[in-house]
């Protein structure tokens, strides 16, 4: 009588579990307790009262079984969301490596630009090498080796940061692939433990 119609609801669905036959156990266990009450001979009620205490061990069993599968599935849920987090991050990171990439095919095609003007260069140095008498194509020649020189550089590093860049894109998919084959093993994982609690719950009922 102390508890609510609600509660009562509650403490059933809890101990019924998966449908496995709990609620009859209640009920069997409330016979069992009105048949002790009544019993007329101390053997036939201690007889009823073990009835009773089996009969409380399996309930409590199953509500045991029904939280840990509870538990289980809030542990699972964490997962799964850790999971989604994990793949929206790494979205980004290809998102952003594809960015890289294009950069990076823009600096390629500078850096051909710059190698084509440097031979373009270095065949007017030659021509001018053999004028050396002229003091203004002098002057040009100095202007186009500072300039020569400054887009050597520039070539340089953009060398230097596309070899960056494609370590970088070489990581990011061994990452990539690393996760895939995360997913795939808990996925195993989480089918084997289905089929061995499946078998379990089998073997509980036979």
């Amino acid at each position: 009588g102390s508890f609510s119609s609600d509660e009562v609801i509650r403490k059933r669905l809890l101990i019924d579990g998966d449908g496995a036959g709990d609620d009859r156990r209640i009920n069997l266990l409330v016979k069992s307790f009105i048949k002790w009450c009544n019993s007329g001979s101390q053997e036939e009620g201690y007889l009823q009262y073990q009835r009773m205490l089996s009969t409380l061990s399996q309930c409590e069993f199953s509500m045991g079984k029904t939280l840990l599968v509870y538990d289980m599935n809030l542990r699972e849920m964490e997962n799964y969301e850790k999971i989604y987090k994990d793949i929206g991050k790494h979205e980004k990171i290809i998102a952003a490596a594809h960015e890289k990439i294009s950069e990076c095919k823009k600096q390629i095609l500078q850096a051909k630009r710059i190698r084509k003007n440097r031979q373009e260069y270095d065949a007017l140095a030659k021509v001018i090498q053999h004028h050396p008498d002229r003091h203004e194509t002098l002057k040009q020649l100095e202007a186009l080796g500072k300039e020569l020189q400054n887009l050597s550089h520039i070539k340089e590093n953009v060398e230097d940061k596309l070899e960056l860049r494609r370590k970088q894109f070489h990581v990011l998919l061994s990452t990539i692939h690393e996760l895939q084959q995360t997913l795939e093993n808990d996925e195993k994982l989480s089918e084997a433990e289905e089929s061995q609690e499946t078998q379990m719950e089998a073997e509980a009922k036979q």
